[in-house]
């Protein structure tokens, strides 16, 4: 019998994606993606059982920095997100990368009221907003694309220059072409497709990662992500890194 926490595929689909159980309400049961931020319903008779791996991927440094002679202050990060465990992953990917983050987990709807205080509080040179979405193709409508929206345009009201804080923003299927309009420097998702859990944090900490005076190279940091420029567009911006001259070893 299916329980609350067990990994499924569902048959339906060809058992292509990973889900975790999140809910179960009679015969429908409530599902999260592990890797894709994708929440689904299914039949109970329409799934399998599957398994994942305790076993923690290796993931190597996304940028390769010169640590013979120079230091470096990686740009400071928050990252709000609707789903906890998608933020924890998230949380330790940054730890990977040694770039500090402070992570929020808010639903979609009350990212807006907080945005302000949070961004006052830490002052960061990178904001991801994410979580959950959906595009409705019949009448043209999204999920929750009006809450990212919403919370890009009140942090631009408190960080107009887009050189001083970039924004991350949307999840799977968002409206890419109003969040960009609304202020974000790269958006989900130009396709109407679903990204991977770790997509935005990826973008995050590539132009966390670069230095202040070299401007981001869109293609190499798109093809970082699951499925690139499919996934997220973004505009040319500088990175937010400074380095220091010399290097003073830890005793």
């Amino acid at each position: 019998m299916l329980k609350v926490g067990d990994y499924v595929t569902r048959k339906k689909y060809n058992n292509d994606i990973l889900f975790k159980v999140v809910k179960i309400e009679g015969d429908k049961v409530i599902l999260s993606g592990v890797e894709l931020r994708l929440y689904a319903d299914a039949n109970s008779n329409d799934l399998v059982l599957s398994s994942i791996s305790k076993k923690k991927p290796t993931i190597e440094a996304i940028r390769g920095l010169d640590v013979s002679n120079y230091f470096y202050i990686p740009g400071v990060l928050v990252h709000l997100d609707s789903d906890q465990s998608y933020l924890d992953k998230c949380l330790e990917y940054y730890k990977t990368q040694k770039i500090k983050c402070f992570g929020y987990k808010f639903s979609e709807s009350e990212f807006s009221q907080n945005i302000e205080n949070i961004i006052k509080k830490h002052n960061p040179d990178i904001l991801v907003i994410t979580g959950h979405d959906a595009y409705y193709k019949k009448t043209n409508t999204y999920r929750n694309s009006k809450y990212y929206i919403e919370t890009v345009k009140k942090a631009r009201q408190i960080k107009p220059n887009t050189d001083d804080l970039i924004i991350i923003a949307g999840a799977c299927q968002s409206d890419f072409n109003s969040l960009i309009k609304a202020g974000s420097t790269y958006a989900s998702s130009p396709a109407h497709i679903n990204i991977h859990a770790l997509d935005p944090a990826i973008i995050a900490s590539f132009i966390a990662l670069t230095d202040i005076n070299e401007v981001v190279d869109l293609d190499e940091v798109l093809s970082k992500t699951k499925y690139k420029s499919d996934g997220i567009g973004g505009i040319k911006t500088f990175g937010k890194m400074k380095s220091g001259y010399p290097r003073k070893e830890k005793n």
